[in-house]
């Protein structure tokens, strides 16, 4: 069974486990820097007012002003219907590392393989954080893949350890690791077996 990570009894989403989970990611991107990898390493940061608040002041204080903020906008957001100041309205800047490029200003291609390198960081964070690797369900990323790319996931995957599922159109896709998966066909909302 796995086991979960211990509790500082403080509601998710406070500012200072924002930041403290985005070290921690950082870190296991840093760890998995290969400058080789068909999926570049990258740097990542948080840019918000929260965020910004957090330089130089105790998280506490920031936590306690966001509270103040919610509660003097409390009618406002109400006619609003939603929340207009907060953490949501953050932004998770990506840094394409061996390029030191924004990953915005980075080809479609190397979008996708940076997204994949921060999914497998933190798959692995996770792992390291529980106990346990994570289920991930990876929808049609296979088929945007070039064979060596695929190669690689394929391969990192596996390291991972844990339970793996992905979709796509295109059986031909998944060739290579035919004789470690299990293939289920779908249609019509039925799941099946794979024709012979």
């Amino acid at each position: 069974m796995c086991g979960v990570s211990a509790d500082d009894g403080r509601p998710a989403g406070r500012p200072r486990q924002r930041r403290e989970h985005l070290v921690r990611l950082a870190a296991e991107l840093f760890r998995a820097k290969d400058e080789v990898s068909p999926f570049p390493w990258a740097t990542i940061a948080l840019d918000g007012a929260l965020e910004t608040r957090l330089t130089g002041r105790p998280a506490i204080e920031v936590e306690d002003d966001y509270r103040a903020i919610l509660k003097r906008n409390r009618s406002r957001d109400a006619a609003a219907g939603r929340t207009l100041e907060g953490p949501h309205l953050s932004d998770l800047r990506v840094l394409h590392g061996p390029k030191s490029i924004e990953a915005s200003e980075a080809s479609t291609g190397e979008q996708k393989a940076l997204l994949l390198r921060l999914v497998l960081a933190h798959a692995g964070l996770v792992a390291k954080m529980t106990g346990c690797a994570p289920v991930l369900l990876l929808d049609e990323v296979s088929a945007h893949l070039d064979p060596d790319r695929r190669a690689a996931l394929f391969t990192e995957l596996a390291r991972l350890g844990g339970q793996v599922w992905m979709t796509g159109a295109d059986p031909a896709v998944f060739a290579e690791v035919s004789s470690q998966a299990q293939r289920l066909d779908i249609s019509l909302g039925r799941i099946e077996p794979p024709s012979p």
